[in-house]
């Protein structure tokens, strides 16, 4: 999320935090680990991740235990760095509320239909000749293009599914990112896209969404991918271009699929895959390779018998 430029000093007096290097230092945004700027303020709780974040992209950085300062950063010292950046969030993006079916903050382009009982919220933007069928809701601050066509029940721009277990508790990571949906999409009926943490859900565009397909936060899917019903793809996962996703297939958080690869029905992927490749199984493996595998396991029976036969 962008702010307006703020000395870190400003920032540690609303956190209660202590300055570690230059407090001058302006921050232009709050975001997460894995979608840094430069300009960015981010947070880091764990001794496992304090390399990653130091040697990041960001600007400042809150943090628990005091280290030294990398050159160009400013760290914001704090007993708990996750709450500390919650406060920042709600600061900067206070909670909004809505009791109007169409935000007056809402805008909405030539030839779009807007069908009844859809809800949209603050800063909205709809584009030309959208068709949104009813009971959509469309969250604050997400944007879509032209030519798109949401089916009924969706709910876009939902908070991001992010949790720190506490001894006794589950503390929820405040949400403060958008939802884009590019030109000529299609989404399906009861599909559930989160918003970003704290930068972008992107659809790509001409992409085509299937129904009760699920898109986790800050998760970006290329142009004219293709998603079957019951997909299911978590948070910060990259999709090229020309991706297909065929039903029931689950996404891992995390990592990337390159352009122009298949996915075969039911498929956990779980690692990076290899662009043009066609995948299959749980955890996913090349389809043919897959398909062998699956064809010795067929036989190991007899196989185990004849064993016994001959012993």
């Amino acid at each position: 999320m962008k702010i307006q430029a703020t000395p870190a000093s400003e920032l540690a007096k609303l956190i209660g935090a202590k300055v570690i290097g230059s407090a001058q230092k302006h921050i232009t945004g709050l975001n997460e680990i894995h979608r840094v700027n430069e300009g960015d303020l981010i947070f880091v709780d764990h001794p496992k991740y304090f390399k990653n974040a130091l040697s990041s992209k960001a600007t400042a950085v809150i943090i628990n235990q005091e280290v030294e300062c990398p050159d160009g950063k400013v760290l914001l010292l704090h007993e708990e760095p996750f709450t500390a950046y919650n406060k920042l969030v709600r600061h900067f993006q206070p909670l909004q509320f809505s009791n109007a079916s169409i935000s007056p903050t809402a805008r909405i382009g030539e030839n779009t239909v807007i069908m009844p009982g859809v809800f949209v919220g603050h800063e909205v933007e709809i584009g030309d000749n959208c068709i949104i069928y009813p009971n959509t809701v469309i969250y604050d601050y997400t944007h879509i293009g032209n030519n798109v066509i949401i089916h009924a029940n969706s709910v876009i721009g939902s908070d991001a599914f992010y949790f720190k277990r506490r001894l006794s508790k589950l503390e929820k990571l405040e949400s403060c990112g958008d939802v884009i949906i590019h030109n000529d999409v299609e989404i399906g009926a009861g599909c559930t896209i989160d918003r970003g943490v704290s930068a972008s859900t992107i659809i790509g565009e001409g992409t085509k969404i299937d129904n009760l397909v699920h898109i986790g936060h800050d998760s970006t899917i290329g142009k004219h991918c293709t998603i079957a019903a019951q997909v299911g793809v978590a948070g910060v996962v990259d999709i090229g271009d020309n991706v297909i996703l065929w039903g029931q297939a689950g996404i891992a958080n995390d990592i990337t699929i390159p352009n122009n690869v298949e996915v075969y029905a039911q498929s956990g992927v779980g690692k990076d895959l290899e662009s043009g490749k066609v995948y299959f199984g749980s955890p996913a493996a090349e389809a043919r390779e897959k398909f062998k595998e699956l064809a010795y396991l067929k036989k190991l029976p007899s196989f185990i018998e004849h064993i016994k036969n001959n012993t």
